[in-house]
């Protein structure tokens, strides 16, 4: 893999840390503390409350394992270890990794 293409990745990963940053406030507001008064709340608006709740909080799980996920791309192109397997150190094809460029290992190894 040649200069140019690791500087796209990196360029790539670096928006799409970005973007998950960005979505932060979003992740903030809707998982706030469900008010469990029911003379201001009815019953099924606090539950539909507390599940929506419980989904903005599995989605900031998922925010940040791709968010760590994206740190150890941009370490591993400062090592010059990106675009190699980390299982058999064979490089992984471009097109996966521009489908996902947080993947660690090839096709082969993955199945």
């Amino acid at each position: 893999m040649n200069k140019s293409e690791i500087s796209n990745f990196k360029k790539l990963l670096e928006k799409m840390r970005a973007d998950l940053d960005d979505l932060e406030s979003a992740y903030k507001e809707s998982s706030a503390t469900v008010i469990l008064d029911q003379s201001s709340v009815g019953r099924l608006s606090r539950m539909d409350a507390m599940q929506g709740q419980q989904m903005a909080l599995q989605s900031e799980r998922r925010r940040q394992e791709k968010l760590a996920q994206i740190k150890s791309a941009l370490i591993r192109i400062e090592k010059g270890a990106f675009g190699y397997c980390l299982l058999c150190e064979e490089e992984i094809a471009n097109a996966r990794l521009t489908i996902n460029p947080t993947v660690t290992r090839c096709v082969n190894c993955t199945e």
